[in-house]
Parts: C-alpha cells; sequence; structure tokens
C-alpha cells in the first residue's frame, strides 16, 4: 500500500465550492466531525472518518478502452474530480483508492499531477466487493504493515461519481454513526420488472415503493470489515449492495438517505459529456474583468463591463482591483481589458500571476485578452502585427492549463454601432467561457 499524507503545496482549496446544503446544522454537524466544535472541547470526541473508491473497473459499458475512472473530462481524468470532492470535506481524514496493478502507477501520476493529499493506494480484486474487501483491510489493524489508523465510521463511494456534496456525506455518516450502516437513495426512474424464463413479463414492482441505491454510503467500520470477513464467496464474487452484506452477515439494518440528482454514476460514453458540461457550468458563473486604467477613469473599458453585468445577469461580474484575493476565491475565467495600450502587458501581468498561482491545476482558466482597436490614431497593419503575438503567448501558457483568446472591439464609431460591437463582444466572451474550446486559443476574434 502506498500514501500521500495530508498537507504540502498545492493549490489554495482543491477547487469551486459545488452546490449543496450550507445552514447552521450542516456547520455545526462538520464542526463536530472535523473535531473544531464546542462538543470536542467538552470532550465529546468526534468519530474519524476514512473513505474507501473501489477503482478497478473495466469500465466495458463505456464502450472505449480506457478504463471510465480514467477518462479524460477537460483533459483531466475522472476519478481526479471525484478525489478532489473528497478531500475538499475536511472531516475526511483518509481516502484509500482500489485500483488494478497494471493502473497502479497512472493513478500515482494523477495523484501527484493534480496534488491530491491523504491518498492511500492498494490492489483492487477482481470484482467491486473484493476491491472494497482490500480497501477496508488497509485500514484495519489487524492486517500486517497496516499504516492507516481504523476510523469509527468508513464511507464506501464510487470514482465515477465526482458530484458528491458535503451534505450528503455528512448524512450518511451522522446515520452510519447511529443505525450501524446508511446509504443514499433515489426515487426510481423507470418500473422494474421480472422476465420469465421464456422472456415473457413475469411480474412488475410498484415503483412508488421502491428506491434506487446509490452512493455514497457509509458504516461503523467494524460493522462493515466483520460482513466482509464472512461473506461468501458467492456474494464476493457476483454482490454488488455493501448494505445488502450489512443486513445478510450483521443483522444491521441500513438508514436510508435521501440523496440529490447529483449523485448519478458516470457509466454511458454520453455520461462524460454530460459531467464535462456540468462542470463547465459550475466553473463559469464568475467573470473577473481587469483593466489597465483606474476606476474612476471615462473610458470604453467601463462600458463593457456593464454589458457584461446586463448581458450576463447569471454570472457574478467582478472587477480585478484586488486580483489575489480573486484567484484565492477560485475565479476561473478573467477578462483583460486594454485600452491605454496596444500591446499585452497587462494580459502578460495577468497571466503570470496566474501562473504563479497554480489555479490552473485543477481546471483550465479562461483569459480574453480584449483590445480597442482606434484605428484613427494606429495604422491598421501595425496594429494587427502587435496583436499577432497572442498566438505565441497562447501557445506557451497552454501548458499550464491556461485558455488565452483574443477579441479585438473597433473603437472609435458612433454610439449606436458601438453598443452593438459591445453587446456583440458580450456574447463571445460568454461562448469562449462556456466552451473552453483549446482549438480556438490564439484566435483574435471579431466584434
Amino acid at each position: 500500500m502506498e500514501s500521500w499524507p495530508p498537507g504540502g503545496s498545492g493549490p489554495a482549496e482543491a477547487g469551486p465550492r459545488l452546490r449543496g446544503l450550507r445552514g447552521a446544522d450542516l456547520a455545526a454537524s462538520a464542526s463536530l466531525l472535523s473535531g473544531a466544535g464546542a462538543g470536542a472541547e467538552a470532550g465529546c470526541s468526534a468519530p474519524a472518518v476514512a473513505a474507501v473508491l473501489p477503482a478497478g473497473g473495466s469500465g466495458e459499458r463505456m464502450g472505449v478502452p480506457t478504463p471510465k475512472q480514467f477518462c479524460p473530462i477537460l483533459e483531466r481524468p475522472l476519478i481526479s474530480y471525484t478525489l478532489q470532492a473528497l478531500e475538499r470535506v475536511s472531516w475526511i481524514k483518509d481516502i484509500v483508492v482500489a485500483v488494478t496493478g497494471e493502473n497502479m502507477e497512472a493513478m500515482k501520476c494523477i495523484i501527484q499531477r493534480y496534488q491530491h493529499k491523504g491518498i492511500s493506494l492498494v490492489e483492487s480484486g477482481v470484482t467491486r466487493h473484493r476491491s472494497i474487501f482490500n480497501g477496508l483491510k488497509a485500514l484495519a489493524e489487524d492486517q500486517p504493515n497496516c499504516r492507516l489508523s481504523k476510523p469509527e465510521v468508513v464511507i464506501i463511494h464510487d470514482a465515477v461519481r465526482p458530484f458528491v456534496e458535503e451534505d450528503v456525506l455528512l448524512k450518511v455518516v451522522t446515520a452510519a454513526k447511529e443505525h450501524g450502516a446508511a446509504g443514499a437513495i433515489r426515487p426510481l426512474v423507470s418500473t422494474v420488472i421480472s422476465p420469465s424464463v421464456d422472456g415473457c413479463l413475469d411480474h412488475s414492482l410498484e415503483r412508488a415503493r421502491h428506491r434506487a441505491s446509490e452512493m455514497p454510503q457509509a458504516f461503523l467500520f467494524d460493522v462493515i470489515y466483520e460482513a466482509y470477513q464472512q461473506c461468501s464467496d458467492y456474494d464476493l464474487e457476483f454482490g454488488t449492495e455493501c448494505l445488502h452484506l450489512a443486513l445478510k452477515y450483521c443483522h444491521i439494518k441500513a438508514k436510508l438517505i435521501e440523496g440529490s440528482p447529483d449523485l448519478w454514476k458516470v457509466t454511458y460514453k454520453r455520461d462524460l459529456y454530460a459531467a464535462e458540461s456540468i462542470i463547465k457550468e459550475r466553473i463559469s458563473q464568475q467573470i473577473c474583468v481587469v483593466m489597465d486604467a483606474k476606476e474612476d477613469e471615462e473610458h470604453v473599458g467601463h462600458r463593457l463591463e456593464e454589458m457584461l453585468k446586463n448581458e450576463l445577469n447569471h454570472v457574478k461580474v467582478t472587477s480585478g482591483r484586488d486580483l489575489q484575493q480573486i484567484i484565492l476565491e477560485q475565479c476561473y475565467n478573467f477578462v483583460c481589458v486594454n485600452v491605454m495600450t496596444s500591446d499585452f502587458e497587462e494580459t502578460q501581468k495577468l497571466l503570470n500571476m496566474l501562473e504563479e498561482s497554480n489555479l490552473s491545476i485543477l481546471y483550465p482558466v479562461v483569459v480574453i485578452s480584449v483590445q480597442f482597436l482606434d484605428y484613427e490614431s494606429v495604422p491598421f497593419g501595425q496594429k494587427m502585427e502587435n496583436l499577432m503575438q497572442i498566438r505565441e503567448f497562447a501557445k506557451e501558457v497552454k501548458k499550464t492549463n491556461i485558455l488565452l483568446y483574443g477579441l479585438l472591439v473597433y473603437y472609435p464609431q458612433d454610439e449606436q454601432k458601438l453598443q452593438e460591437s459591445l453587446r456583440q463582444g458580450a456574447t463571445i466572451i460568454a461562448a469562449l467561457i462556456k466552451e473552453r474550446n483549446s482549438g480556438l486559443i490564439g484566435q483574435l476574434l471579431v466584434a
């Protein structure tokens, strides 16, 4: 077993906080689990929590040669997003990933490249249950060479469910501590039927009375470890439901927790496109506008910023007066407006800051360099020659996962034409940020 300790250098956080419950109850419970709450101070011990991710599947249903957990989304393996979702939960102390021997080196590279912390690797088994059992053994103190502490509660999750939120993790862990086992469920989408041996309908289940079992699930460690130790070879070979093992071998009735729609599993190739669309949407909710002029100065760049606010009313548009803070807050979209100069000096400063911040390790960062073409004062040919430098800049920063685009706005022009150019510019900016198309980097688009 190999492990990577928590801590170390890396991004300020593991990425943007995604949708989830953020009430006082959640904050208080999470504080208790992390050992920082008033209960902990009063001597009420918080449960130690670990997670096991079986990641040894071949992804046959995906229909691609790469196992689905290693399929890229925005050029980053799917499993990295799932690890990120678990890492951001401060009270999960250890994460054990079970991968095949042939994918062990690939998994180590993913951990290093994306700076995941607190991850331990074990070799997976030939089935899902055997992989989970191997992960549990890594946490059991009765095993030789065990370097991890046995948790009180263990979460079992799928490597290909990247959108799990802290609130559902907290709910299943809290319920497992009380009931011994707990799992997320969702309403059935389709009616379940049972065919006869001759391929005809035998009977169907009443959809309203049944639920789909989802992940995550959580267990008192001693309960699920005992269940796996007693588990028959048949169940280890053909079983898929961990909650059933706790019931069958330890007589523990799991508490069922209603989960959110985000708990779906990436199974088919089309799911990769759906997951990519969700991730793009979530990292496109904030745009930072950086200008090479003071805020109180009158120039057309401020009008572009106002146009962005008006046209993109579902997106938070902020001024880049405190760039360091905005970068720390995980903004992944920047519009650099160049009015005072005809070169990329301001854009270059921004690119240098972004490269130093490591912001683009987890997600591609979009930078759109906006130039206003004053053809009355600068010869068109000279201006375009300067602007074509963007191609070389874009090639260079693409190596660090920064996507650089150019936008040219003609200026000055009459009020009506200027308004139309600014509106078209806002539309182009929105499309570039939403799509994050690497094929367009270094291109100079005209509004």
